[in-house]
């Protein structure tokens, strides 16, 4: 699959977002090793705390499945219809990214126009993980 078709199926997650407080919506395409796409999207709640970013909506919908093993995350996020501007995953997403990816687990981040490329170890250096705490 290439980066844009997973960030066409990122944009399509995106759709299904429910965010009524912020009207932020955010949507993700998380790659297996043996090529299944698990998407997810933003689900907000009032209380703000048990809000569910996109990112990880589609790495638990993946772990519960029993996947493992990926190469990949595109995501796509911003106000209204129009996207823009790169949206990038939040601290608590690249965190929760590492428990399962390594530093080269590739990140799409892009609007329709504009696609970039990082790896988790870009975006998250210094991380905790579970090397740091089984050595």
């Amino acid at each position: 699959m290439t980066d844009k078709e997973l960030l066409e199926r990122a944009l399509e997650a995106r759709e299904k977002a429910y965010a009524p407080y912020s009207g932020f919506s955010v949507g993700a395409a998380l790659l297996t090793k043996d090529g299944k796409v698990y998407t997810g999207c933003n689900i907000e709640n009032a209380a703000f705390t048990p809000t569910n970013c996109a990112e990880r909506t589609a790495l638990f919908k993946a772990v519960s499945e029993g996947e493992r093993a990926f190469t990949a995350i595109a995501i796509v996020g911003g106000k209204g219809d129009t996207l823009n501007e790169i949206c990038a995953p939040c601290g608590v997403c690249r965190q929760t990214l590492m428990e399962f990816c390594d530093y080269t687990f590739r990140v799409i981040l892009g609007t329709p126009e504009n696609i970039r490329r990082y790896t988790l170890g870009e975006l998250l250096p210094f991380s905790f993980g579970k090397g740091d705490i089984n050595p």
